[in-house]
């Protein structure tokens, strides 16, 4: 049993989000709003939920609308008062943010999800940290970090969350072979984006995952992979020759916000548990 509490979590938010051109060339793809609020306070919610008290950012110099959405904005805090819309300051500053520390460290140029999550290794000072990707949103009672934490709890080794996925879209995801073993599975192996008659396994990893400080020493080992990045793949891959790695199914409903038909779905699936949103959806032809 680890008796470590998990306190740090890390945020890869440096991608291109290419996918969502033009609008992500001023917005990141982290602040696409699921109706009122950005993917990202989604992720960070997630995060307090499971006991996470410090989030790293690993984001660019270009993407200064992240950093400026968790700050307090006096000026407009002051201008709602005034306007007697005080039940408003809570909702741009909500008191929850108050629990957690921010920090911000720079990835100088897009070279792959590994190479993002070895520039918070000075960040990290604990045994074992989080990681949230955060266009993939997950709707479910219990946060999907919170899920993985579990797991970790009970075996003290990082767990990796994965999805059942559809046969013509595993080769877009790394895919495990592992063993059931309890409530999780015991990895063997895990490979980035292998051809469906390739794949082990149709078990996809999901953005969440809970890593042993070790995967920094892997990282900085790992030789550029799939589209010439440092893939965490490989450097988890890499750790399982070393150390216990675990997955996890999640439970929930899963959305990869990072594509334009997730994103519509997470949409409308939100729509449909807010109730003033509900009758919209049926006007609609």
């Amino acid at each position: 049993m680890s008796n470590q509490k998990l306190k740090t979590a890390v945020l890869p938010v440096a991608g291109l989000g290419s996918r969502f051109l033009p609008i992500t060339k001023s917005i990141p793809k982290e602040m696409l709003p699921i109706i009122d609020k950005p993917l990202i306070q989604f992720a960070i919610e997630e995060a307090i939920e499971a006991g996470i008290e410090k989030i790293v950012f690993v984001t660019s110099h270009t993407k200064k609308a992240i950093e400026n959405y968790f700050s307090i904005n006096s000026e407009l805090e002051k201008r709602l008062i005034q306007s007697n819309k005080e039940n408003l300051v809570e909702k741009i500053h909500p008191k929850y943010l108050d629990k957690v520390e921010f920090s911000y460290v720079f990835q100088e140029e897009p070279n792959g999800l590994g190479h993002a999550i070895l520039q918070a290794k000075e960040h990290v000072d604990d045994e074992f940290f989080g990681v949230i990707l955060a266009d993939d949103l997950l709707m479910y009672e219990i946060g999907c970090l919170s899920q993985l934490s579990n797991i970790h709890h009970e075996n003290n080794s990082s767990v990796i969350g994965v999805f059942a996925a559809d046969p013509e879209k595993i080769s877009n995801y790394g895919v495990i072979d592992g063993v059931l073993d309890g409530n999780s599975y015991k990895l063997n192996n895990i490979i980035e984006k292998p051809k469906a008659e390739e794949a082990p396994s149709n078990l996809a990893v999901f953005g969440r995952y809970i890593l042993s400080k070790e995967i920094f020493n892997h990282l900085e080992n790992t030789n550029a992979g799939v589209n010439g990045e440092i893939q965490l793949t490989d450097a988890i891959k890499s750790l399982i020759e070393k150390d216990t790695v675990r997955a996890i199914e999640i439970m929930g409903k899963r959305f990869d916000c990072g594509s334009k038909e997730g994103y519509i779905s997470a949409i409308i699936n939100r729509s449909h548990s807010i109730e003033k949103y509900k009758d919209a959806l049926k006007k609609i032809d």
